[in-house]
C-alpha cells in the first residue's frame, strides 16, 4: 500500500476502509476483518458512528501488530471543547482497545472546536496521537484555525469525488502542507457515478470499473481515500488499484467532471448546522 508522509513525518496509507453508517457491530467487525485480510492497513471510524468498539475488536482479532494498523477517529460536535474532547478521546481509546491513535480529527467546524484543537495539540505533544487534523473545514474555517493555533492541521477530510473536486480548498491545503482525505469518494453513488459514461470509458481501457478509476484518479491526485463497503468482493475490488496508471488524457477527462458543488453535505447551509447540532424547529 502506498503511503503519504504527513508534515510531521508520519506515514499514512493512501487508502483505508471507511465504516460510516455501518451500525451493525457484527457486520462492522466482518467488514474490517475482510479489509485487513485483503491488505488494508487504515481504518477510519468516529465517535458518532457508534462502531469504534467493533473496529477495535476486529483489529485485535486480526493478529496484526498494533503499529501495523493506522487507526483514525474523530470527536463529534457535542464533545467540542477542551475537557469534553479529552473525555471523548479516552472513551475512544477504550472502545478501540488501544493506548494511542494514529490520527485524531475534529469532525465538524462547529461548537468550541478551538478548545478541541488545543486538546489535540496537547495529545500530540504527549505522544497519545501521532497526527491531528480536521474534517469538513472549508477555506475560511481552515485558514482561521491555522492562523489562530500553534499547530496547523495535518489532514482535512472532505467530500471529494469527481463531481466535487474542491480545487480551491486543496490549493490552500497544499500551501500549508495539509493532506487531503476523501470521504465518500464514490459520492455515495449519487450522480450516477457507478455508471457514468466518462468513468466507464476510461475504465474500459484498463479493464477496471468506474469505482476503481475514481480511486486511481484520487491516488494520482495525491488524495487519500476511505471507500466504505461491507461486501468482500467490493472491498477487494477497491483495493486493486495499484496495477494500472491513468494517462494524462484520462486524468484530464475525470478532472473535467467537476461541478464545483456538494452532492452530500452542504456545510454552509443553516439548516444543516441546526441538524448537526440536533436542533429542530416547529412551525
Amino acid at each position: 500500500m502506498d503511503t503519504m508522509q504527513l508534515r510531521n513525518g508520519v506515514a499514512m496509507p493512501m487508502m483505508g476502509l471507511g465504516v460510516f453508517q455501518v451500525t451493525d457491530e457484527a457486520l462492522c467487525r466482518k467488514a474490517v476483518s475482510e479489509a485487513l485480510r485483503t491488505g488494508y492497513r487504515m481504518i477510519d471510524t468516529a465517535a458518532c458512528y457508534g462502531n469504534e468498539r467493533a473496529v477495535g475488536e476486529a483489529v485485535r482479532e486480526s493478529g496484526l501488530a498494533r503499529e501495523d494498523v493506522f487507526l483514525v477517529s474523530k470527536v463529534w460536535i457535542q464533545d467540542a471543547g477542551y475537557e469534553k474532547t479529552m473525555a471523548s478521546f479516552e472513551k475512544t481509546l477504550r472502545n478501540l482497545e488501544t493506548d494511542y491513535l494514529d490520527l485524531y480529527l475534529i469532525h465538524m467546524p462547529y461548537g468550541d472546536y478551538y478548545g478541541s484543537w488545543r486538546a489535540m495539540e496537547d495529545l500530540l505533544d504527549d505522544g497519545r496521537v501521532r497526527a491531528i487534523g480536521v474534517c469538513n473545514f472549508l477555506e475560511d474555517r481552515l485558514a482561521d484555525l491555522i492562523l489562530s493555533s500553534r499547530t496547523a492541521p495535518m489532514v482535512d477530510q472532505m467530500e471529494i469525488h469527481p463531481f466535487c473536486q474542491r480545487k480551491a480548498l486543496r490549493g490552500l491545503m497544499k500551501r500549508y502542507g495539509i493532506a487531503p482525505m476523501a470521504w465518500a469518494p464514490f459520492a455515495e453513488g449519487k450522480g450516477g457515478l457507478f455508471t457514468d459514461p466518462v468513468l466507464t470509458a476510461v475504465g474500459a481501457k484498463y479493464g477496471k470499473t468506474p469505482a476503481q478509476v475514481v480511486l486511481r484518479w484520487l491516488r494520482q491526485e495525491g488524495v487519500v481515500a476511505i471507500p466504505k463497503s461491507v461486501h468482500r468482493e467490493r472491498i477487494e475490488e477497491n483495493f486493486a488499484v495499484d496495477d494500472f496508471t491513468l494517462s494524462a488524457e484520462d486524468m484530464r477527462a475525470v478532472e473535467e467532471m467537476d461541478t464545483g458543488k456538494w452532492l452530500i453535505l452542504d456545510i454552509p447551509s443553516l439548516d444543516e448546522v441546526y441538524r448537526l447540532h440536533g436542533i429542530r424547529f416547529t412551525q
